[in-house]
């Protein structure tokens, strides 16, 4: 039986190291999909303030063996290794969170938060894929989040695609959400116990 499933590895907007650690674990996670014979995409990436950082990133897995992946990697992941940025910075460990999340059904939303805009399909080298406005940009008013389709030619077509995504999005943002807090208690609270990693990794940043 074919799954599929969604990803989201964030930061919580944690720093610089722990970004360069969403990259890190973004790469080894998409190494053992292609190991497992799943097919992996990136759906999504916030680019760090650092090159080869991210604060997050969202991906989509499918295939037979995607429990696998679940079970290896959901979870808290702490990563010992001293900072590269900071090269005196006493902090060794870095953590950040690898988690699964179901898409909402459109069904679920209340219409009056989605507001729609048809845009201009353009194609390459500048050309229009054709004279209408088939493109559709779909925003969430009360999280300002929004995403443009401009796959299909017909304007129902990429308004359907446009409210999926927008519902992918929508559930990785509530998550990174959940994560920020969870970062900014870490802070607060130094002692805290960030719970049992499921993955413990050692291993230089660079």
């Amino acid at each position: 039986m074919n799954h599929k499933l969604y990803l989201q590895i964030t930061s919580g907007r944690g720093p610089a190291e722990c970004c360069r650690v969403v990259a890190l674990v973004l790469e080894k996670i998409l190494i053992r999909a292609k190991e497992l014979g799943l097919y992996a995409e990136v759906l999504d990436r916030e680019p760090g303030e650092i090159n080869r950082t991210l604060y997050s990133a969202l991906l989509s897995i499918e295939g037979d063996k995607c429990e696998e992946i679940i079970n290896e990697w959901e979870g808290t992941v702490q990563w010992i290794a001293q900072s590269p940025y900071r090269i005196y910075h006493k902090r060794k460990n870095w953590f950040i969170a690898v988690n699964t999340f179901e898409v909402p059904d459109v069904k679920d939303i209340n219409e009056k938060e989605l507001e729609y805009q048809t845009l201009r399909a353009s194609g390459p080298g500048g050309q229009h894929v054709n004279k209408t406005e088939s493109a559709v940009r779909v925003t969430h008013i009360p999280s300002g989040l929004s995403i443009t389709a401009s796959d299909q030619r017909s304007q129902v077509q990429n308004k359907k695609l446009a409210t999926e995504r927008l519902m992918i999005k929508l559930a990785s943002w509530n998550t990174e959400q959940l994560m920020r807090i969870a970062q900014e208690n870490w802070s607060r609270h130094n002692s805290l116990q960030r719970g049992n990693p499921v993955k413990v990794i050692k291993k230089s940043l660079m």
